[in-house]
């Protein structure tokens, strides 16, 4: 079932129908919308246009969909989403999803409150839930569907895939009143070819962060992280497909993020077999003219197909599935201070409903491990379980619906 069909104004058409696109724009703008046909009642969709018409999910219908249907979505409980949805990211409409973020767009030089100065501020603002960079990082990637796999996905998934996908799902998200997509730069695939195009194309990108009326506005960088030299002035942070640009960034704040992530770089350098990717999510600001400076940083580890990960027990896990040609979804973090609650991974290929993929790591704090054998423990028998110190147990057997 990885192409669908839709219902559309009395019509049947599948999603690969050379007719689609003239069908959608017809009905773009008017009442009818499609119903994805995965399961017998049909769900309801809307149009978008991206570069082309896109029949997406409606806000909350995920559940709704088939497990093997493109448009399903698990429940957000099983994922760090859940602690933010309504909150820090508000469906407003079909197409346009709020976020509520814990980093500024802009840095201001103004005057602050002196000290012992009585400050009103007029109103007392109930504190609602903000999502921080990592989180962000998240939400781009499941809206973009990176945290999803079928078979069909293998040799498709490079820089240029990555940068489209990313894009066109922040061309639903608004943070702090603007656009994410005016302020997110993902490089383009290098191309010795069309660098200074490329460069220029960047340049323009960039240009919203000139100092403005006594502010200094900020956008987000998302790469993936190549190095980090030093230099007599700090060190350079180099981004894959950005070979001419640079960012700058301050030696504590490098030496702050080489402790955080300490755990990630020790991956990279595992006697695994493959090497996973490191994906950079910067926030960034014009320290002067085509010079850029890190203000903020979120690093996340991905296997070589892009999908997120928490460290090397689910690697193993997902190379695992794919290599077995399985269709599954990768739960993702968010900004949830433990993740021993959710499903290390869910298939959705072996059965009417996902079947629950958890992974017990002998490496993980105590805690983490006890919480995550509690969890287990409050599941109906058999749980699909795997302890890291013993062979990885039978995956349940697919039941892939073809057409």
């Amino acid at each position: 079932m990885d192409s669908q069909r839709f219902s559309i104004a009395g019509q049947v058409y599948d999603a690969m129908d050379p007719r689609l696109q003239e069908v959608l724009a017809r009905v773009h703008a008017g009442a009818d919308r499609p119903r994805c046909l995965c399961v017998p009642e049909g769900v309801e969709m809307y149009v978008a246009l991206h570069r082309q018409y896109v029949v997406k999910r409606m806000p909350g219908t995920g559940g709704q969909h088939h497990p093997q249907c493109p448009s399903y979505e698990p429940d957000a409980q099983q994922s760090g989403l859940g602690e933010l949805m309504g909150e820090a990211i508000i469906e407003t409409m079909p197409g346009s999803v709020e976020l509520r973020v814990d980093f500024p767009w802009v840095r201001t030089l103004g005057r602050g409150v002196a000290p012992g100065e009585v400050h009103d501020p007029g109103e007392v603002v109930v504190p609602r839930r903000r999502m921080s960079l990592r989180a962000l990082t998240h939400f781009l990637f499941e809206r973009a569907g990176f945290n999803r796999w079928v078979p069909a996905m293998a040799g498709k998934r490079n820089q240029g895939v990555l940068c489209k996908h990313l894009l066109e799902a922040a061309a639903e998200m608004v943070v702090k009143g603007q656009p994410l997509a005016q302020r997110l730069y993902v490089p383009e695939p290098f191309s010795e070819a069309s660098k200074a195009a490329a460069a220029q194309r960047r340049r323009d990108k960039l240009a919203v962060l000139q100092p403005r009326d006594g502010q200094s506005p900020l956008a987000v960088v998302l790469g993936e992280f190549k190095n980090c030299e030093a230099t007599a002035f700090g060190r350079r942070l180099w981004i894959k497909h950005m070979p001419d640009a640079p960012l700058l960034i301050a030696d504590k704040t490098w030496e702050r993020a080489r402790r955080t992530y300490s755990a990630y770089f020790e991956i990279q350098d595992g006697d695994a077999g493959y090497r996973p990717r490191l994906v950079l999510t910067a926030l960034i600001r014009a320290k002067r003219e085509h010079v850029h400076e890190v203000d903020a940083l979120s690093l996340m580890l991905v296997t070589e197909h892009w999908i997120p990960v928490e460290g090397a027990h689910e690697i193993e896990l997902v190379h695992a599935l794919v290599e077995q040609q399985r269709r599954f979804i990768k739960p993702l973090r968010y900004d949830a201070r433990s993740v021993a609650g959710f499903p290390n991974a869910l298939l959705i290929d072996a059965g009417a409903e996902p079947v629950a993929l958890h992974v017990v790591s002998v490496f993980a704090e105590e805690k983490e491990r006890a919480a995550k054998v509690q969890a287990i423990s409050r599941l109906a028998p058999p749980a699909w379980t795997w302890w890291t110190d013993q062979p990885m147990p039978a995956l349940p057997p697919s039941f892939h619906a073809s057409r």
